[in-house]
């Protein structure tokens, strides 16, 4: 247990099997992280189902105290690419989970998340971004003034070492909302990035999903159920023993951050390149002398990964 007070955090995402295991990771957490809100975003698949999802995942973990908004349902300037081909027509296909009863917040995603930080002493807030950015960067168009009152910015999204899921080049959450992306790495917050370069080592390998679905409670069935779904694009593709893991090291992150290894250094969003767009152009080596703007992360161990993981759902319902 903890000693200290726990970190203020808001979750924006787009749920997403990954996403899901992510909430349940934090709200599963509550001596580090105090989970103020949950905002939707169009990614994965639409607004409506991501928002959900969202609210469907906070009922599984028994925290129904925590509110859920709904934000952006679409991108800055570009059309939605979504991704049903690998969670589903539903975007949480897999486990069979009730519909939701607890209602989604009437206020906009975005406007809570401005409200919140103007409202908050500057620096202690934490934004999780598990999807595209979309509704960050309309939080920091709409009220600029927030940039300097986030703690931290802790993302999910891009990839350099690894390239890219959804083209070539890109990750899918950069390359949805590469303009969003853009804002947001120019904000001037401090940001850490779980690109690919990180996820593609934590490896949902069938040992680690026995292990979860062991636990015998109905969060660990529930995840073991998801991540045997969308697994199986990616087992397909990469040909690995298990699926990456994405968007719960960031909450990994926030808890155990020694898990991790990077360096801090200049990342900058690609916008224009036909073959290229939403590329993550990291100079991890420090070769252009542009100024630092992230923490970009590049090896996980997985296997403290996953012990940490597999305790925090044992808590769970």
């Amino acid at each position: 247990m903890s000693a200290k007070t726990p970190r203020k955090i808001i979750i924006d995402t787009d749920p997403g099997q990954d996403d899901a295991v992510a909430i349940l990771l934090a709200l599963a957490s509550p001596e580090e992280l105090e989970v103020l809100g949950i905002v939707a975003v169009a990614g994965n698949v639409g607004l409506h189902h991501n928002a959900n999802n969202a609210r469907k995942v906070v009922e599984l973990s028994g925290r129904t105290d925590i509110p859920v908004y709904a934000g952006c349902a679409r991108p800055m300037r570009r059309h939605l690419v979504t991704a049903e081909h690998v969670h589903g027509d539903t975007g949480l296909n897999g486990p069979v989970l009730p519909d939701p009863t607890i209602p989604l917040q009437e206020q906009h995603g975005v406007d809570f998340i401005i409200e919140t930080l103007m409202n908050a002493e500057p620096g202690t807030i934490t934004l999780c971004t598990l999807g595209p950015l979309t509704n960050i960067a309309m939080a920091l168009v709409k009220e600029p003034a927030i940039a300097e009152r986030i703690q931290e910015i802790v993302m999910m999204g891009g990839a350099y070492f690894e390239v890219g899921n959804i083209t070539p080049a890109a990750e899918f959450n950069i390359y949805v909302d590469p303009e969003a992306a853009d804002v947001v790495m120019r904000c001037g917050a401090p940001i850490t990035i779980q690109p690919l370069d990180v996820t593609h080592m934590i490896q949902s390998t069938p040992a680690r999903l026995d292990a979860i679905r062991a636990l015998g409670n109905r969060s660990g069935q529930a995840v073991y159920d998801m991540l045997t779904f969308s697994e199986s694009f990616d087992l397909k593709k990469y040909g690995w023993e298990g699926a990456p893991l994405h968007d719960p090291t960031v909450i990994a992150w926030l808890l155990q951050p020694e898990l991790f290894q990077g360096r801090h250094c200049n990342v900058t969003i690609e916008t224009s390149s036909e073959l290229t767009v939403g590329m993550t152009i990291c100079d991890y080596w420090h070769v252009t002398g542009r100024a630092y703007n992230a923490t970009w992360l590049r090896s996980g161990n997985a296997e403290g990964f996953y012990k940490l993981l597999t305790e925090r759902l044992a808590r769970l319902p």
